[in-house]
């Protein structure tokens, strides 16, 4: 069980300081971006979607199911999104439920970054979702927690893919005067406890990979020191397919990043896009005061050893948690498909902003009465 809640140490004036820097990175999508949004249609159908079914399964650590998910990602971008690069971190653990016998955890990155940057001066989106299942109760399936996040992950990065294409062309290469900007999508490994939550018996993938990112050394007079620094923004997805979510705002660090996100949603459903018909919004705190922060608690999640080592997070988890939660209940049958659509959107909405891709998102095709992204034009970005 996760532990619930967790202070935040953050300091305010750092807090204020962030808030202020961040809210100049962003250009808005306008409406046409935003109709030009894909859903995920089926793919995310618990029964045969492409993107969710292969890995509705148990992902226990070390387990046929978790090697099969493996796979289901690995083959996803191998054929789907070739340039998308890809990066193994592995470690092995002792559990409480295992003995002396070592579990591996792989935790696997993609990463796209504009072409002909440096490693070391690209400072990259970081999408994040843990692909584990619980070691008990036998079967258990976490669909919410967190398979429908990883798929929705998946959509993200198909979804943007000509957009960031289009992007690249346009801009005519790298400009060092203008920095770099990427993404990359973490699935992680090992979020759950084997037998009850302790800083030693959960967040096995997380906690070995930002010790690893924060002893890596970019080269000399790169612009960013190590992988860790060059995390622009960690945003953690989970618990999310169920009906009615309430995400609260966690870090005023990054309010200005749910703000966005929130502003997304907000204009999303104005236009007709989601599917769900929740009276309330997704993300209801796009208006939340400075001073409401004060001791706020957060919640123990992937992200607390990268928060420690002074990344900017955004946590999309419901407060209070879905009623499935650890439940054998957490299954397909138990999504949401509207809800679980309309995440997949948003998501890529605020993504596509981040990544200043205004102007560039295949247009949707109308073929009569229906339309289709089986073809796509794309719409050059003519503005600076």
């Amino acid at each position: 069980m996760r532990m619930p809640l967790r202070s935040s140490s953050l300091p305010l004036l750092a807090a204020l300081l962030l808030l202020v820097c961040g809210t100049l990175a962003v250009t808005t999508l306008d409406d046409d971006d935003l109709r030009n949004i894909p859903s995920p249609g089926g793919d995310l159908d618990y029964r045969n979607g492409t993107l969710l079914a292969p890995i509705l399964i148990p992902r226990v650590p070390g387990s046929e199911g978790s090697r099969k998910a493996q796979r289901h990602f690995v083959d996803f971008f191998k054929t789907k999104l070739p340039n998308w690069e890809l990066e193994w971190q592995n470690s092995t653990s002792k559990t409480p439920a295992t003995g002396n016998r070592d579990v591996p955890f792989s935790n696997l990155i993609f990463r796209r970054d504009p072409p002909g940057a440096p490693i070391g001066d690209i400072s990259r989106l970081t999408l994040v979702a843990h692909y584990d299942s619980k070691y008990e109760p036998t079967g258990f399936l976490g669909a919410i927690d967190s398979a429908a996040p990883c798929a929705m992950l998946l959509h993200v990065a198909r979804s943007i893919e000509d957009a960031l294409k289009a992007k690249w062309d346009s801009d005519g290469g790298y400009d060092a005067m203008d920095g770099a900007n990427g993404v990359q999508i973490i699935l992680l490994d090992g979020e759950e406890a084997f037998v009850s939550w302790t800083d030693d018996d959960s967040l096995y993938g997380a906690r070995s990979l930002a010790a690893e990112w924060e002893s890596q050394a970019y080269p000399p007079k790169s612009t960013h020191k190590t992988p860790l620094h060059s995390i622009d923004l960690f945003v953690l997805l989970d618990l999310l397919g169920s009906t009615n979510p309430r995400v609260p705002s966690y870090f005023l660090t990054t309010h200005w990043a749910y703000k966005n996100m929130a502003g997304i949603e907000k204009r999303m459903r104005a236009l007709g896009l989601l599917e769900s018909k929740s009276d309330k919004p997704f993300l209801p705190e796009m208006e939340k005061a400075h001073e409401a922060f004060s001791g706020w608690m957060s919640i123990s999640d992937d992200h607390v050893p990268f928060i420690k080592r002074g990344v900017n997070v955004l946590h999309i988890i419901p407060s209070p948690f879905p009623d499935v939660w650890h439940k054998m209940e957490d299954n397909g049958e138990n999504l949401d498909g509207p809800t679980t659509k309309d995440w997949a959107k948003i998501v890529t909405a605020f993504t596509a902003e981040w990544l200043d891709l205004k102007g560039h998102m295949p247009k949707k095709v109308v073929t009569g009465e229906k339309s289709s992204v089986s073809r796509s034009v794309t719409s050059m970005k003519t503005e600076l």
